[in-house]
């Protein structure tokens, strides 16, 4: 039974790839170049790593979320904080945690506090770079 508290699986990305990048932008139509390379990126400002697409770093949450429930119609809600970059190489993890139970129009939901942490190629700690919350339906 799903109770307050419990953790949602974790989705781990060991490191994010720039290759899969470009893949995003083309389908994405999104000329950003800082989602294609490290002359862009250092332009602005950012570094020397490609750039993540937000709705890339969105998905690797809503795969938490499908993971847990079984599916993805179960998803009844979501409002996200995009806090900090994702780069290309950062290991990410997308997590959440159930945050109440309860019952709506005939379906048990779980509202959850969902995250995606992005830990730096050599450095210990992460950066949250998404928070935010969602509503599911509960598995089972």
């Amino acid at each position: 039974m799903t109770q307050v508290g419990d953790a949602l699986p974790e989705w781990v990305v060991e490191a994010v790839d720039p290759e899969k990048m470009k893949l995003m932008a083309a389908l994405l139509h999104d000329p950003n170049p800082i989602h294609l390379g490290p002359d862009a990126v250092r332009a602005v400002g950012l570094g020397d790593r490609a750039v993540n697409q937000g709705p890339s770093n969105l998905g690797y949450v809503q795969n938490v979320l499908i993971a847990w429930a079984g599916s993805d119609d179960a998803i009844r809600a979501m409002a996200m904080r995009f806090a900090a970059t994702v780069f290309a190489g950062d290991r990410a993890i997308a997590g959440g945690r159930v945050s109440a139970v309860r019952e709506s129009d005939g379906e048990l939901l779980a509202d959850c506090e969902v995250w995606l942490d992005a830990f730096r190629p050599g450095v210990a700690t992460a950066v949250r770079a998404l928070s935010g919350t969602a509503t599911v339906v509960v598995p089972g």
